[in-house]
């Protein structure tokens, strides 16, 4: 399984796949063991790098994760595959907020998938926590931008900005949910609902 990792670790590189921070996974799959968590589901699979290290945080955890982008998916049930792990993580191949998972819940959300969409994900996927539940949001820092934001030349880039400041503002402002920042990684938001925390 090491040099699968190994080996997603290069192909991300070469190819230009944003991957989780290895402080950032850390944090999670530390979380994960502490807080006893069973079931994850994670909205942007890449190529399963995320996936695979969750899974790896104890032997009890199943995930859910979900990819648009069919190249990636491939890659990701490919690696699944080669780890062992396609019992205890599940590739699902769709657009997030098109996923129907009616009759499931979870005790960890973890967001990392296209900036534009982190609010309606929250909105969406909240409704599937279990009591006790959080749901954590990679990328909150942006690569130190989000702080630094007259430094932004491009457009494109600045519009991922404001969009990532717009969920801040949002998780800031959310009356049902409590969100402590880390910085930690390419910064992580944990939320926890309210009258519910651990």
């Amino acid at each position: 399984m090491k040099e699968t990792i190994f080996q997603m670790e290069r192909y991300a590189e070469a190819n230009n796949i944003p991957i989780i921070e290895l402080d950032s996974i850390k944090f999670i799959m530390k979380y994960i063991k502490l807080n006893n968590v069973k079931s994850v589901l994670e909205i942007g699979t890449a190529i399963g790098y995320s996936a695979i290290l969750m899974a790896n945080a104890t032997e009890s955890v199943e995930i859910t994760t979900i990819e648009k982008d069919e190249k990636r998916y491939r890659e990701a049930v490919k690696n699944v595959n080669a780890c062992g792990l396609d019992k205890r993580i599940e590739v699902v191949y769709n657009d997030a907020l098109e996923v129907n998972l009616a009759g499931h819940s979870y005790d960890l959300i973890f967001i990392d998938a296209a900036k534009g969409g982190y609010i309606k994900y929250f909105e969406k996927f909240c409704n599937y926590l279990n009591p006790g539940g959080v749901i954590i949001t990679d990328n909150l820092k942006f690569h130190g931008l989000v702080k630094n934001k007259s430094s932004i030349k491009s457009k494109n880039l600045k519009g991922i900005v404001d969009k990532i400041e717009k969920y801040i503002e949002f998780l800031d402002n959310n009356k049902d949910y409590v969100t402590k920042y880390y910085d930690i990684g390419d910064g992580l938001s944990v939320s926890f609902k309210k009258n519910n925390e651990k």
